[in-house]
């Protein structure tokens, strides 16, 4: 997911967004285990990605993710 990285990189205004959702998206108590940073659940991600793109092993656009965090932006202001 280093291509996360460089594509939330590019957009400073989201950096604390990408931050929540990747909280949001940890498992629970992922601050009890080494090395105590929020990481995404792989089989979770691996889910995530086959029900959006047909296959765990496709290539996710960039615009995808910063389209999604654009979204959790604005709908956290909504409420």
């Amino acid at each position: 997911m280093r291509w996360a990285l460089g594509a939330v990189a590019r957009h400073p205004r989201l950096w604390p967004e990408a931050v929540r959702t990747l909280v949001a998206l940890s498992p629970d108590g992922w601050w009890r285990s080494f090395p105590f940073v929020p990481r995404l659940d792989p089989g979770h991600a691996a889910w995530r990605i086959a029900t959006a793109y047909g296959t765990e092993t496709a290539a996710l656009p960039e615009d995808d993710l910063i389209h999604y965090l654009a979204w959790r932006r604005k709908q956290r202001s909504v409420e």
